[in-house]
């Protein structure tokens, strides 16, 4: 089975408060954007990559990628006004692909486990998107912000990455226009008519937002 991982990192991570993005911040000496390809080429050694990057950020990527000497090749698109450009810009550079991984660059601490689950899943239902349960109480608040409801969390769910599916499934939907409403990739999916299949993802799956994230990530690497 031929398998690509699509890794987005188009952003400029500025809730981060570092002239850097974030994808390039280092984690124990590498920078999170590379964490995140060497835990897919652990899951699968044969895996192929397409890294979505800012444009400015091109050219720095390649001397970083360089300078790992991976006995591989990524091949790097330019990020888009909207995810789903990054997305599609990066599946253009998709060829001869059984099943598609989009992933969050910043979820570096994503599991062997997890990748492999979701490449199992995706190629017996044609689609499998990481969720964990919402665990704190929710409310939500009026626009004025002087009103506030209690949300039931007992059906809520925190959708991570990877989200994976059949490459005929993927980039069907990506021939859609854009739409507002396309938050994900699991989103444009179910616009074209398809149900997609949720899996459990990982509590410790999460997105490096704020330094503190870079922190949590930093304890958890050394940890294993």
């Amino acid at each position: 089975m031929k398998r690509v991982a699509l890794i987005v990192a188009g952003g400029s991570g500025t809730r981060m408060g570092t002239v850097l993005p974030k994808q390039f911040l280092l984690l124990n000496g590498k920078a999170i954007l590379l964490h995140s390809v060497e835990a897919f080429k652990s899951a699968f050694p044969d895996i192929k990559f397409v890294v979505v990057l800012p444009e400015a950020y091109l050219d720095y990527a390649r001397e970083l990628i360089a300078e790992q000497h991976y006995p591989f090749e990524i091949d790097l698109a330019c990020g888009g006004e909207t995810r789903f450009d990054s997305v599609k810009n990066g599946l253009f550079l998709v060829a001869d692909a059984d099943l598609i991984f989009v992933h969050d660059a910043v979820r570096c601490l994503v599991s062997q486990k997890l990748i492999q689950a979701c490449s199992e899943m995706a190629s017996i239902k044609g689609s499998a998107i990481p969720v964990v349960p919402v665990r704190d109480s929710m409310r939500r608040v009026s626009k004025n912000g002087k009103e506030s409801s209690v949300v039931d969390r007992e059906n809520l769910y925190v959708v991570q990455t990877p989200q994976t599916f059949t490459s005929k499934l993927l980039l069907a939907a990506f021939q859609a226009p854009y739409s507002p409403l396309f938050t994900d990739e699991a989103s444009v999916v179910e616009a074209g008519g398809h149900t997609v299949g949720l899996i459990a993802g990982e509590e410790s799956n999460i997105k490096i937002t704020y330094s503190e994230d870079l922190d949590f990530a930093a304890w958890k690497i050394n940890r294993k």
